[in-house]
């Protein structure tokens, strides 16, 4: 069912029949209804090129494609965000509880805490493979791929609830992992597929805040649903229902995507995204395409700017158990009440981040505050969290949470901006890469310095990197190449300009605009 309202434009001269766009991976260059500008591979980048106002190829050329906001975008976002906070709640389900599996498994923490810690690991070597298969088989596939690991994963963990029995839980937990790298870079893909120019923003927090919610219900379940009882076979009895209940609900996800989850909407949402649908797929090199990202040097400066950010943040989630416990012992349940209060308000930061860029477009400005407040939130965090009032550390926590995890919507979003028309998946996936290689060194790190010199240097040491890259991100130039194709889409349609057929070459104005590795430039054809 299409949605009727303002945000539909036809075109006057569309085709009738340019209904339908061809598969994912077909050419994707088009004879009649192209989008309103053409890119082409140069040296150094894409370079966009104004229609032409002629006629070419012994007929009038047609204007850009219609687009067309869809009703079932929210299904697809949704559906999709419930699949991702299953997979994020199972990484977390072991490490809020990890002193009650310690004992259970008669396990060291280090053991416990790579339970979580293989979902980072799982991520760095399976994420240039997964990043093909999104740009071959596309959006639908990596989702039913992921859900169905999310769903075995789950399956086998069950079989894990016995003392003896950590190399299956081991098992399951990698098997997850495996999901998570499906999963975790599509928010900012589906949010430019699906959503208009005035919401791509919002739903990119929205799919964000489905990983989050996993995170927060991760937290807060499991020290309900397993209590520290001292007898292993009743503890052993509610792991196994909380095993059941995880696998119940990926199993129902799992059918849903099988059938209702969608690949894109027949119609582009935006002229930017009609756009990018027109580079012919021979002329796109998913190797070169990464290259390019590579070569892009504010690009290269937010991977390593998110990577430090969400890494702190992985560090922070997986060892607060551990960190509440020492002050305050015997709070398993208002730990994981903490780390709910962190989720929370952190997703409240990146619903309002999203709809501040929808409304502002200031993505460096944003960025960098919120990059200075977490800084600020991790001080006061750690130099409250060994006062002696638990109700001091909530407060605290949260102010931390909101800016840190609101960050993690408006690195996908800067990215976009800054490496487009290249795929929103590679440049997620890029910046979870180098999230969850920080990830790793900061949780080990910090976990070795909390055994050796206490939570307050374990928390100095984050503090010192988030320092480091909120100077970084200062650095980054904002070179908003997403804006400036839908704003120069815009212009060629204000001004009645037809749009040349494919294969033609030049535009009428004489000039093309080369998104290079380090800026835009506009030079002449």
């Amino acid at each position: 069912m299409q949605q009727n309202n303002p945000l539909k434009r036809k075109r006057a001269n569309a085709e009738p029949a340019a209904k339908e766009w061809p598969p994912f991976g077909a050419a994707k260059n088009l004879s009649l209804s192209l989008a309103s500008l053409r890119w082409s591979p140069e040296a150094l980048g894409w370079a966009l090129s104004a229609g032409s106002g002629s006629e070419t190829l012994g007929g009038p050329a047609e204007l850009g494609p219609e687009t067309e906001i869809y009703c079932r975008r929210w299904l697809m976002l949704f559906l999709f965000g419930a699949v991702s906070a299953s997979n994020a709640f199972m990484g977390l389900q072991y490490a809020i509880i990890s002193n009650t599996f310690m004992r259970f498994y008669s396990m060291d923490s280090l053991a416990i805490d790579w339970l979580s810690l293989v979902y980072l690991l799982t991520y760095v070597p399976l994420i240039l493979p997964v990043l093909w298969l999104l740009h071959n088989r596309g959006i639908r596939d990596a989702v039913l791929v992921g859900s169905a690991f999310n769903t075995i994963g789950s399956w086998i963990k069950i079989g894990s609830a016995g003392p003896d029995l950590f190399p299956v839980a081991f098992l399951g937990q990698f098997v997850c992992s495996v999901a998570t790298v499906f999963i975790l870079g599509i928010p900012s893909y589906l949010a430019s597929v699906w959503f208009g120019e005035e919401e791509v923003s919002t739903a990119c927090s929205i799919g964000v805040l489905g990983n989050q919610l996993g995170c927060a219900i991760g937290f807060l379940l499991p020290p309900i649903l397993v209590p520290n009882v001292d007898d292993l076979d009743e503890l052993a009895h509610h792991i196994r229902v909380m095993f059941y209940i995880t696998a119940g609900v990926a199993t129902f996800l799992f059918i849903l995507v099988v059938f209702v989850f969608q690949e894109r909407p027949p119609l582009p949402p935006t002229l930017a995204q009609a756009t990018a649908r027109c580079i012919p797929a021979e002329e796109y090199s998913y190797v070169a395409s990464i290259l390019r990202l590579l070569r892009n040097r504010p690009f290269v400066l937010l991977i390593l700017t998110y990577g430090l950010n969400v890494g702190c943040y992985y560090a922070v989630g997986t060892l607060l158990n551990r960190m509440i416990i020492s002050h305050y012992p015997n709070e398993e349940v208002n730990a994981g009440r903490i780390g709910l209060t962190i989720i929370v308000s952190g997703m409240v930061g990146s619903l309002i981040c999203g709809l501040w860029l929808d409304r502002t477009k200031t993505y460096k400005q944003t960025t960098l505050a919120v990059y200075l407040m977490s800084l600020v939130g991790m001080i006061v965090y750690t130099a409250t969290l060994d006062q002696g009032h638990l109700w001091v550390v909530f407060i605290t926590a949260g102010s931390l949470g909101f800016f840190m995890t609101g960050y993690l919507p408006l690195g996908f979003e800067f990215a976009v901006e800054l490496t487009y028309p290249e795929s929103e998946g590679t440049s997620s996936g890029l910046l979870n890469c180098s999230a969850q290689v920080f990830g790793i060194i900061f949780t080990i790190c910090q976990g070795k310095i909390i055994d050796a010199y206490g939570t307050l240097a374990g928390n100095i040491f984050l503090c010192v990197f988030l320092l480091i890259g909120t100077v970084m991100t200062g650095l980054i130039k904002s070179d908003l190449r997403r804006q400036k194709a839908n704003q120069i889409a815009k212009e060629e349609v204000s001004e009645g300009r037809s749009v040349r057929p494919a294969g033609s070459r030049g535009g009428s104005d004489g000039k093309k605009w080369l998104f290079t590795d380090d800026e835009s430039e506009s030079q002449g054809s």
